[in-house]
């Protein structure tokens, strides 16, 4: 689900535009491609002037930038394990006029790592993050390993994403993540270790069909009780674009997740 793209015959990039073209960003032609999976991340991200907001897998920085779009003022870190990929992240921030530190460092790096990179304990006002989702036994891995390695999961990727998070995130911040809709009960169970309040927003693809996605909001600490808002339904039963996701998409409003 990627949104238009220019192609550079002479290299191996692309330039799509994102956010109804508020958002141009630069991104390898093979391999993991951001699209609608990041805009709808940064979406559903609540965040304000002044907050310190992580994109953990930022890639390009497709989700950290399309946040940093709509909320001025945030301090923002893009954390990239691919060199080449960070440096893109790096270079689109900048093309975009968006201020935002990019780190190359491993999710899974102890605290000591992140601490060295600037992001201690008890830190960051926000998270997101789009973590490698797919089931490796129901998924035929690519032979490109960055493909590979941006969308496939391990036993253990969600819960270490998650212990990433919270281990930065101050008492009262907020993850927000984007997972595949049957996994939901894995969502669940990282989750239920330091995290509380819960908000999950099913993602329909079609109207009348299964849920895709889910984007779940938890608070550090939080004892709400877990809400599940109505579905999003990517486009109706004619498979026509719903008119409040071409609004969300081209960055005319957030998602419900986001709002205070």
């Amino acid at each position: 689900m990627n949104c238009a793209a220019m192609i550079d015959v002479v290299t191996d990039f692309t330039e799509d535009a994102f956010l109804g073209g508020q958002l141009r960003l630069r991104q390898k032609r093979s391999g993991h491609r951001a699209g609608h999976d990041a805009i709808l991340l940064a979406a559903a991200t609540e965040a304000r002037a002044g907050d310190r907001v992580v994109d953990l897998g930022a890639g390009i920085g497709a989700a950290g930038l399309a946040l940093g779009r709509r909320v001025a003022g945030i301090g923002l870190s893009l954390v990239e394990i691919d060199p080449e990929l960070a440096e893109l992240a790096r270079a689109n921030a900048a093309a975009n006029g968006i201020t935002a530190e990019t780190i190359v460092l491993d999710v899974t790096a102890d605290a000591q790592a992140f601490a060295a990179n600037g992001l201690a304990p008890d830190s960051v006002d926000a998270v997101l993050m789009n973590p490698p989702f797919n089931d490796p036994a129901r998924h035929r891995g690519s032979p490109d390993q960055m493909r590979q390695t941006a969308h496939v999961a391990t036993g253990e990727t969600l819960n270490s994403w998650v212990h990433a998070a919270r281990r930065i995130l101050r008492s009262n911040g907020a993850l927000t993540l984007i997972w595949r809709a049957d996994g939901i009960a894995e969502v669940m169970a990282a989750l239920s270790r330091g995290f509380g309040s819960l908000s999950i927003l099913p993602v329909h693809g079609e109207a009348r069909r299964p849920a895709i996605r889910v984007l779940v909001r938890a608070v550090k600490g939080g004892r709400a009780p877990t809400r599940l808002l109505p579905g999003l339904m990517l486009n109706d039963e004619s498979r026509v674009p719903e008119n409040q996701v071409t609004e969300i998409l081209e960055g005319r409003a957030p998602l419900p997740l986001a709002e205070p």
